[in-house]
């Protein structure tokens, strides 16, 4: 569990959404418009939907420890591209290459879970494996602000935490062979009931919470005056809310599937409409806690939704939730670079806000909810 919590973190946490943290310096010396930002990072989104699909596939045939430190290798090679990176070209290949490891390393943790965790226990233990992301993101804030401006170094001290990890879970977690010997392992899920609707759930939330991944500390120290110290500190704010999102298995049980999704979706929306209107201050720390625990529970239900839905296919179904949510991601990032260029930061923010607003509207992914989860 630990190792899987970490291997999240590195990949999630570091190797994807650490770009958004440290896209103003990075674009200040590489000479990168805002339009080019939002290409580069859709190339994180598209290398985890490329990646995913491997994942699925390399789970079923070689089992979950060696997917497993795939992804770890795959986020340490990325990071580490992006630390030596001489201008937007190599940049734009080690975030594709970082942002595939989170494609590789939730389908083979997902299956692990599953197959290790006792019944009662598997759905806290999945989103608090998923939870790891808020970890990433927690430390990767206070390691921008030691290194002030020296971007290169917070990739480094990323690519050789990512190595560490890769090699801890190699240790720890059991080299079982594949769940099914099937000579040809499901790539995707099949049909479900409530499956459609949960793949279109999982666009929209990533779309919706593209803009702040991306241009969330440009906007809050170029519309809301934060230095680089004070916009590290709402980057560990997002962290540690995102840990709360653990617990997203245990509010669906309680709260009932439909009201959690609409009560997370409401989060992401309103947190970043509220970044939109008042990027700094107290008010721009409060949206980023909203935002981390909204976001990184939409991604605990998702998971804990697929491996409801799919409960054959586990890898497969948790594969196919979450490359919905990046592929979304993936969409939104280059529209959301261009609104930037002509509506300016607030003015994409705003837009986006309405994206996760309309997305509550979206019908529920199970079908008849009796609040059971």
């Amino acid at each position: 569990m630990a190792a899987g919590v970490a291997l999240v973190g590195v990949c999630y946490g570091f190797a994807r959404f650490a770009y958004g943290l440290l896209a103003p310096r990075m674009a200040a010396d590489l000479g990168i418009p805002a339009g080019l930002q939002g290409v580069i990072a859709a190339g994180s989104y598209l290398g985890y939907c490329i990646a995913i699909a491997g994942a699925v596939l390399a789970t079923a045939r070689w089992g979950a420890r060696r997917a497993g430190v795939v992804a770890g290798l795959c986020a340490s090679i990325g990071t580490l591209t992006v630390a030596l990176a001489p201008g937007p070209a190599v940049l734009a290949l080690g975030v594709l290459l970082a942002g595939a490891s989170t494609g590789l390393a939730s389908p083979p943790l997902a299956d692990a879970v599953a197959r290790w965790v006792r019944a009662e226990r598997r759905d806290r233990a999945q989103t608090l494996v998923n939870a790891g992301t808020g970890w990433g993101i927690l430390v990767s804030g206070p390691v921008a602000m030691l290194v002030a401006g020296q971007w290169r170094l917070a990739w480094l001290v990323f690519a050789v935490a990512a190595a560490a990890v890769t090699l801890w879970l190699w240790r720890v977690v059991p080299g079982a062979p594949p769940r099914a010997p099937a000579p040809r392992p499901r790539l995707l899920p099949g049909p479900a009931p409530g499956g459609a609707r949960l793949l279109v759930l999982a666009l929209a939330a990533g779309a919706a919470s593209v803009t702040v991944w991306t241009f969330g500390r440009d906007l809050v120290e170029r519309e809301g005056g934060m230095g680089p110290q004070s916009s590290g500190v709402l980057w560990v704010v997002i962290g540690v809310a995102g840990l709360a999102g653990g617990a997203a298995g245990d509010l669906g049980r309680r709260l009932g599937v439909t009201a959690l999704w609409r009560l997370l979706l409401l989060a992401v929306a309103a947190s970043t409409a509220t970044l939109a209107s008042t990027p700094q201050g107290l008010l721009a720390y409060g949206a980023g806690a909203l935002f981390g625990a909204g976001y990184i529970g939409l991604t605990g239900a998702v998971l804990v939704a697929a491996t409801r839905v799919w409960p054959e296919a586990v890898e497969a179904g948790v594969g196919a939730g979450f490359f919905a949510i990046a592929a979304g991601q993936a969409l939104a990032a280059p529209v959301a670079g261009l609104l930037v260029g002509h509506l300016g930061l607030r003015g994409a923010f705003a837009v986006f806000a309405g994206v996760g607003a309309v997305a509550v509207l979206l019908p529920s992914p199970v079908p008849a909810d009796d609040g059971a989860g």
